[in-house]
């Protein structure tokens, strides 16, 4: 049966649905009219409820349009433009300088306390919004790192803070700490569905502290590694405060080969135990925006090498098999951990919803194109034809999962995981899938320890492992690019996504039935035509294609001689440490303010 939503949550749904200009065409940005608004409670939410803007489905593509190795990508982002420009500028690189929604919030908070609320509902209402300021910060802090800090409403008159520069990073860091900390100790735990409390709250608090302290430490241009213990500590306790008393859990039904893809295709994630904050859709109100992009070789596929991190189901590494690097796609899954079929599309997975899939129903033959690995994702996929039920899927802003994963990688950074630690965070995790718990004192994967040479922490072999398990169970959710960032380890970037490998030219099983699927030809040869095709022992025609090296007329590409990696792009170009993990201030705006000058080599 379709979610039942509360009240609270249809109104929400309404006041989402509305742009953000007709809300302030009614609320003006000035003190002009607030005279005649912030009277009741009831102005207050619905000021505040214009204020939430948090991720969809559309996040399910982000490891691709942010530029990660977790996904390659056809189109154009701005990290593959900086990488491959021979000279990026603050000319070219135009975005992230908007501070419209700051200004409404500090609107809100210069005129709050008109309700005349008592003093813990007004408490209340003044912490929802510097969490929303607090969010809002961060998000300027992880792109331009200093930025100027605002708690009051700019008025045309005010030359001194419209001209002001840049405030140094650790002082605005320092501010939106003091947000969050009043948020979480006077938003209310008790919140009608759909609601930011203080749980969410907690939740964001505990990620961009995880965030700011890791990216401390491992930034020496920063010159502020020794107070990355600080957020570090704040991590640890956000999550742990979450852990001890938000009554979460990991959903975990005893169905490994489903719990976890279940959380990405729900019609209803209010009343599931491991979800903390959803985005709530429902048919012909909120429409989730969802549509089959995962199937229609649109710009983004899924990358060898994150499929390379999954474990085996006996807990070892993939990469310490023989050969592993040359596997056929159908061994590829032979044996792994289940969340990587809960991910990735399978051999032998069953595609009823082809509405961009050219290649047709039933069981799984992948379509193979140029600029493409090969592999499909399915976590996130709607595999359903029905429009409503497309419409109605909740996205899981935040999950329990990614609280246990920050209040372990904190406390190995921090030099204090315990065997008990791991058994109710990393282990937590490992329970539901069905995978061999974790212990201390690991071994070390070198190809792990290889993509993270910078690690310092006493705990590297825990840590190590921590980081693997984030990267599998948060996967193509939209975390890995600040991820990257944080640790300083921007250089992966430059490593082209690979993608299914295969041994020659001739015939080759997609599907793990032991039949034959495609034929791969020779550059030189023609792809027969409709009625010269062979059939193979199931009746199916084979699908022809010609294979070749990059900028040939292809089919597709292939790394080597007519043998090799399906490959997406040629080159993704360099990543300069360490400008590149910031970005410059738009230049029409240090035009018109020269007070705000760039950083680390901007011009």
């Amino acid at each position: 049966m379709k979610k039942i939503v509360s009240l609270f949550s249809i109104t929400l749904i309404l006041l989402l649905s509305a742009c953000n200009d007709d809300y302030m065409d009614r609320f003006p940005e000035t003190s002009i009219g607030t005279e005649n608004f912030f009277q009741s409670e009831e102005d207050l939410k619905m000021f505040i409820y214009n204020l939430y803007s948090f991720p969809g489905v559309n996040e399910y593509g982000d490891d691709g349009y942010n530029t990660t190795d977790n996904a390659a990508n056809t189109g154009s982002t701005e990290m593959k433009n900086i990488m491959l420009s021979s000279n990026p500028s603050s000319a070219t690189i135009s975005g992230g300088w908007n501070w419209s929604t700051l200004r409404n919030i500090n609107l809100f908070l210069e005129n709050f306390e008109k309700a005349g609320l008592p003093e813990d509902l007004a408490a209340h209402y003044e912490g929802l919004a510097r969490f929303f300021r607090a969010r809002f910060y961060m998000d300027k802090v992880q792109r331009f790192s200093d930025v100027p800090w605002y708690d009051q409403v700019i008025g045309s008159s005010d030359e001194e803070l419209l001209f002001k520069g840049r405030d140094p990073r650790d002082f605005v860091v320092q501010k939106i700490f003091e947000d969050y900390e009043f948020a979480s100790n006077h938003v209310k735990a008790d919140q009608p569905t759909g609601a930011v409390n203080k749980w969410v709250v907690l939740a964001y608090k505990a990620r961009h502290a995880l965030y700011e302290g890791t990216f401390r430490k491992y930034h020496a241009e920063l010159e502020l590694q020794g107070s990355a213990d600080t957020y570090l500590q704040i991590a640890r306790d956000a999550a742990k405060e979450i852990m001890d008393n938000g009554g979460f859990s990991i959903h975990n039904t005893g169905n490994p080969d489903s719990d976890y893809g279940s959380l990405f295709n729900s019609q209803d994630l209010t009343s599931n135990p491991e979800i903390i904050f959803a985005n709530i859709h429902e048919d012909q109100v909120k429409n989730s925006g969802w549509w089959e992009w995962m199937f229609g070789n649109y710009e983004v596929s899924p990358s060898k090498d994150l499929l390379q991190s999954y474990l085996m189901t006996d807990g070892s590494f993939y990469t310490s098999q023989p050969d592993y690097e040359t596997k056929p796609f159908v061994e590829e899954f032979e044996n792994r951990d289940p969340r990587l079929m809960q991910t990735y599309a399978y051999p032998g997975y069953e595609l009823v919803n082809t509405a961009t899939y050219s290649q047709g129903g039933g069981i799984y033959v992948q379509q193979l194109q140029k600029n493409f690995t090969g592999y499909h994702q399915i976590k996130g996929f709607i595999n359903n034809t029905e429009q409503t039920v497309q419409n109605g899927v909740d996205f899981p802003v935040l999950r329990f999962a990614e609280t246990l994963l920050i209040y372990a990688e904190a406390r190995a950074e921090l030099g204090e995981l315990t065997q008990d630690d791991l058994d109710i965070t990393i282990n937590a995790l490992r329970d539901r899938a069905g995978m061999p718990h974790m212990t201390m004192d690991p071994p070390v994967d070198p190809i792990q320890e290889a993509r993270y040479p910078n690690i310092t922490t006493s705990q590297k072999n825990e840590l190590l492992e921590i980081r693997r398990e984030r990267r599998v169970e948060l996967a193509l959710e939209g975390y890995r690019f600040d991820d990257i960032m944080r640790w300083e380890a921007g250089k992966v970037l430059e490593k082209e996504p690979k993608g299914i490998y295969f041994s020659g030219l001739g015939k080759h099983d997609l599907t793990g039935d032991g039949i034959e699927d495609i034929v791969l030809l020779d550059l030189g040869e023609s792809i027969p035509g409709a009625g010269d095709k062979e059939t193979n022992e199931l009746g199916e025609t084979l699908i022809y294609y010609r294979v070749g090296p990059q900028d040939s007329d292809a089919s597709f590409y292939i790394s080597g001689d007519n043998e090799g990696f399906m490959e997406s792009i040629k080159d993704r170009g360099s990543f300069v440490t360490p400008k590149y993990y910031y970005r410059p201030i738009p230049q029409t705006h240090t035009t018109v303010n020269p007070n705000l000058t760039q950083i680390f080599g901007w011009e």
